[in-house]
């Protein structure tokens, strides 16, 4: 059985596919039991949830710590924690200082979400981060993964989120941006523009909180935002040189 505790957008596209399989028990800290229930999964209370055999934290990064250290006496011994979080560097120094060491955790990224992952998870990307987990679950759960047609990407906390300062990070900042920008349909338009715009639709469909919280909490983020600014800013002193 499978616990998740958020039940926000991401949460719900979780619920809705492994509800297929397993019996999902989904916490919310408001009360979602219709929307839980349409899912094919069940609304319980926090301490039920913590008592499954895989827990999934489906919480904002900011909330993350927090959210750990309400659950950590609940957990039953061979519970395994997820988190999905766009960051791992925090969350897994968070869950090896918070978690008592006979609980297993597993970090992972859903390189998805509700927009693109909507009606198939196939050839769809999951990060997977081997931490305080045995080989045999490890290998279980990766296995299992790849049957949902999932493209299962095995790496450090640290490379990940090296990558996904650029490859996540910098493209929601470049798309917040076009939003202050206020980039908008063109009846004169390219097949480039086309592209910038579907950034921007991408992003503005997240909350601004998880765009604070991919940079607040990457460590290499604000690195590689002073470096595309740099690079903007070479660019226009050329153009403005010549």
């Amino acid at each position: 059985m499978i616990g998740i505790i958020g039940f926000g957008r991401f949460g719900k596209l979780m619920a809705s596919y492994l509800s297929q399989d397993f019996e999902v028990l989904i916490y919310d800290r408001l009360d979602k039991s219709f929307q839980i229930e349409q899912c094919g999964a069940v609304p319980a209370q926090l301490d039920v949830v913590c008592r499954q055999n895989f827990v999934i934290l489906a919480v904002p990064i900011s909330g993350f710590k927090d959210t750990l250290k309400k659950i950590a006496s609940f957990l039953k011994e061979d519970t395994i924690v997820v988190d999905v979080c766009s960051v791992k560097e925090h969350p897994v120094a968070w869950m090896k200082e918070l978690l008592p060491e006979h609980i297993s955790f597993l970090p992972t990224h859903p390189m998805f979400g509700p927009d693109s992952a909507a009606d198939s998870l196939n050839g769809r990307k999951i990060v997977m981060c081997k931490e305080r987990i045995d080989e045999i679950r490890y290998r279980k759960i990766a296995s299992y993964l790849a049957s949902k047609g999932l493209i299962v990407i095995e790496t450090t906390p640290r490379e990940h989120d090296e990558q996904i300062a650029v490859s996540l990070a910098l493209t929601h900042f470049i798309g917040r941006s076009l939003s202050v920008f206020g980039a908008k349909t063109q009846l004169i338009d390219t097949e480039g523009y086309k592209r910038l715009l579907h950034i921007l639709e991408v992003v503005e469909h997240d909350t601004w909180q998880l765009f604070e919280d991919m940079n607040r909490y990457n460590p290499y983020a604000k690195g590689k935002r002073a470096a595309f600014m740099n690079a903007l800013n070479r660019i226009e002193d050329r153009l403005n040189n010549r």
